[in-house]
């Protein structure tokens, strides 16, 4: 029904915003890391939105990004998790973060959201793996390449992520130090390794 809301932030709460468009001020749920993203009230701010609507009640969940969004939207199709389980889980997680922890089977950092256990997380890795790839996880990262050159860096990244699992990493580990070394088109595997164990100093 709303794709987002534009308008001036009045209200600022534990996990809602109060934003005001049109002289109607609409109450949005939004995940608590979401809150560090604003310098107070009386900014602009867009802000994308998810209706829920249940049979006795309509409530707007809100996220700054589209990706942040579509993220909820899959958590939502987890058998067992509704709107405050997905909401939990953005709370504590990125969407790159959420990535990172499905395609390494990372159980236990998902279960870090309150509310999550660890079946729900095994659920959530199980039902989303095959949604969600590492190309995604990496597109920020690599925005700014040729097309051209996208498998071959694909390659280069995976072949990075599979030496640090072999060194004894967890894969969400892994995944999580290459998506953090500056990419370019000729850099190769040991050059990538080279950086990620640099950022695996500071995990």
């Amino acid at each position: 029904m709303y794709s987002y809301i534009k308008g001036e932030l009045v209200e600022i709460m534990d996990d809602v915003i109060v934003v005001e468009a049109g002289q109607i001020g609409y109450n949005i749920h939004i995940p608590a890391s979401m809150i560090d993203n604003f310098t107070g009230t009386g900014q602009d701010v867009k802000i994308y939105t998810y209706l829920h609507v249940k049979e006795d009640d309509m409530q707007l969940y809100g996220f700054l990004t589209r990706d942040d969004l579509n993220i909820f939207k899959l958590l939502l199709g987890v058998s067992g998790i509704g709107p405050k389980g997905a909401l939990a889980v953005l709370s504590v997680m990125t969407p790159d973060d959420l990535r990172f922890a499905v395609l390494g089977e990372d159980a236990k950092a998902i279960a870090k959201a309150p509310g999550i256990g660890n079946k729900t997380a095994q659920r959530v890795i199980l039902e989303l793996k095959d949604k969600l790839s590492l190309e995604d996880a990496f597109e920020a990262k690599t925005a700014h390449v040729a097309e051209t050159n996208t498998n071959s860096l694909s390659s280069v990244k995976n072949e990075a992520v599979q030496a640090l699992t072999a060194l004894g990493y967890s894969a969400s580990e892994a995944l999580k130090a290459v998506n953090g070394v500056e990419l370019t088109e000729d850099i190769t595997v040991e050059e990538v390794l080279k950086e990620a164990l640099k950022q695996m100093a500071f995990l």
